[in-house]
């Protein structure tokens, strides 16, 4: 696919991630379709996007007018048949690799064969994820972050056998949603969450030693490093559970002890403080 095909985005997942790459897609004048397995999380997503596309209004960042041109490129949808007519389909479903591979397995067979796939994940391996396809070169890593509308980095990861073409597409698609691009090789964790997890339970494991309260650790990298959020606000704001997930995942792949979920986070877990989705984690939200 040349570059400049892409015209159609399909969206997979309506949560968090989901409606806001379906929001940064709409904005730069891409159709989209955003699925999801039921009317209550499509709606859901949709009514987020509105909502953040609203609040850029209010602040004076977005014309009313680009809202509005945002808004009617996005369609919802339960139906998975919906989407072959996409020329670029980004998951953005649960971290768990069998889920992704079926995914894109049954999308296989409703796609064009010209279609890209890509994977917002944010640790695990894009060769495993696309090794199940007939045409695992189509297959090329998405990693967005939270809030997609604000943050600016898109970390592309590409896998061995990611074809070239498909490489300058999703280039050329992150600078025209207004991100800067990196480019990674698959290995576990890429760049980002590899130095950001382990960062995060180092954090941690100086809570339960009682180095310093949360609240100093985070003022530390804060104001010292110049870090726009703390590691401890950080793991609250993506959720204890899921950087545990990574954390267990990257110890194991990368046979590396620093990315252990350290028992403190585990207890945790366990009694369901997962951060800001349950109102508390290190912080109170």
């Amino acid at each position: 696919m040349s570059s400049s095909a892409i015209r159609q985005i399909a969206v997979i997942g309506a949560g968090t991630m989901g409606h806001g790459i379906a929001h940064v897609s709409a904005l730069a004048g891409y159709s989209v379709q955003l699925y999801d397995i039921d009317q209550a999380r499509v709606s859901a997503g949709l009514g987020k996007v509105k909502s953040n596309l609203d609040k850029g209004v209010e602040k004076g960042k977005l014309a009313a007018e680009d809202r509005d041109r945002a808004i009617a490129l996005i369609a919802g949808t339960t139906q998975l048949g919906d989407l072959s007519g996409a020329d670029l389909v980004i998951e953005a479903v649960p971290e768990k690799i069998e889920l992704k591979q079926a995914l894109f397995g049954q999308l296989e067979g409703t796609c064009a064969a010209s279609a890209i796939f890509a994977t917002n994940t944010s640790s695990l391996s894009i060769a495993r994820i696309a090794s199940g396809l007939r045409d695992p070169g189509r297959v090329v890593g998405t990693h967005f972050f939270n809030p997609v509308h604000i943050m600016t980095l898109l970390e592309l990861v590409v896998h061995a056998g990611t074809r070239e073409d498909v490489r300058a597409a999703v280039l050329e698609y992150g600078a025209r949603i207004g991100k800067e691009c990196i480019v990674v090789n698959d290995a576990p964790g890429f760049a980002t969450s590899r130095l950001g997890v382990c960062l995060g339970m180092e954090a941690i494991r100086m809570v339960e030693q009682g180095v310093a309260s949360p609240e100093d650790i985070d003022k530390a990298m804060s104001l010292g490093y110049r870090h726009p959020v703390g590691p401890l606000r950080l793991t609250d704001m993506v959720g204890l559970d899921v950087r545990m997930n990574i954390g267990d995942y990257l110890a194991r792949e990368l046979n590396n002890p620093a990315f252990e979920p350290p028992a403190l986070m585990r207890k945790m877990v366990a009694e369901g403080k997962l951060g800001q989705k349950s109102g508390e984690g290190f912080y109170r939200w």
